[in-house]
């Protein structure tokens, strides 16, 4: 038995290892690839020692995209597992919660009432996103004591009335439709290293928080009765898990879109390497999804080059068959 534990222990170190490793090549891929590929030591040149070359504008307009995409890719991912793991659904994200669409909604009424989309939409896409977290506790709440079932009506009927809100007013308003509808697919492109301050903060603080609360909810994953013995306070703790979530989804989806599949796909992929354990779910997670982000960003701009397609396109035709593959793995399918 012992030795049974080691070798799991191990196979979980290595692999976190591995993932470490892949998010490096990532990253240094996508500093390198691109409509223009770059060899790595000028890039690193260029960083280091900036210039007015073209290398090194090309070299500095990728390092906030590639940072933003391995913050929104670990936020993503860490709210799907979280998500997943407060509804009991392996299907759910955080999407189905209301999540997207409280931010997608604050995005558009703050475009409908100055004529625009925020040139930072951090700030207005945060606190739309808690509101709609807070609305959907409360509603079930309201239902009864807050259970998975519960939370996913009443977070099926708040993402319905929020883009219904947000349809109403982008159809209605071309000047607002125009940018939302660019925004909505998801994109890495035109991003500054300001975006990446005011998005940095809130993600990785909700990715501690994140850590700190994972112990706790995977008691919750056994049931409320398994908490109430293990002094496990359940609603404070889902609450807190909820919140976190949509800190998390909110960070991202403000900084690059809702990106689709991030958050329903990569949970699949890391639990053969985790279980059931959420802490190391989580940890894998804050990996792999930035992964998937920055291939997908790579993609995008080596397809069309020298145009691109929007990221959140190839992250939803790669993130499908992914998801496919690991919930025939589970059995799911």
């Amino acid at each position: 038995m012992k030795a049974d534990i080691r070798t799991v222990i191990w196979r979980r170190w290595t692999a976190l290892a591995a993932s470490m490793l892949a998010v490096l090549l990532c990253v240094l891929g996508s500093l390198t690839l691109g409509a223009q590929p770059l060899p790595l030591a000028d890039v690193i040149g260029v960083l280091v020692h900036p210039d007015d070359s073209e290398t090194s504008l090309i070299a500095h307009s990728r390092v906030p995209r590639t940072l933003l995409a391995v913050l929104a890719g670990a936020a993503l991912a860490m709210a799907g597992a979280l998500v997943q793991a407060l509804t009991r659904n392996p299907l759910a994200d955080p999407g189905l919660l209301g999540i997207n669409a409280g931010a997608s909604c604050a995005i558009v009424v703050s475009a409908w009432s100055v004529g625009s989309l925020p040139a930072f939409p951090f700030w207005v896409a945060l606190p739309g996103a808690c509101l709609a977290a807070l609305l959907v506790y409360s509603l079930s709440q309201g239902m009864g004591a807050m259970q998975p079932v519960r939370l996913l009506l009443a977070g099926a009927a708040v993402n319905a009335f929020l883009f219904s809100g947000v349809q109403a007013i982008a159809l209605l308003h071309s000047d607002v439709f125009d940018g939302y509808r660019f925004w909505a697919v998801g994109s890495l492109a035109g991003q500054s290293m300001q975006q990446v301050a005011q998005a940095a903060p809130a993600i990785v603080g909700s990715v501690l928080l994140a850590a700190w609360i994972a112990r706790p909810l995977n008691v919750l994953m056994l049931g409320d009765a398994m908490a109430q013995v293990l002094g496990v306070r359940a609603q404070a703790y889902r609450l807190g898990g909820l919140l976190c979530m949509a800190m998390l989804a909110a960070g991202a989806t403000a900084a690059v879109g809702p990106m689709a599949f991030v958050g329903l796909a990569v949970p699949h992929m890391v639990r053969p390497l985790a279980v059931a354990d959420l802490r190391w779910q989580l940890a894998f997670c804050a990996l792999l999804g930035p992964c998937l982000l920055l291939l997908a960003d790579v993609l995008a701009r080596w397809l069309r080059a020298p145009a691109e397609v929007l990221t959140g396109v190839v992250v939803a035709l790669l993130g499908g068959p992914f998801l496919l593959m690991a919930l025939r793995r589970q059995r799911v399918l």
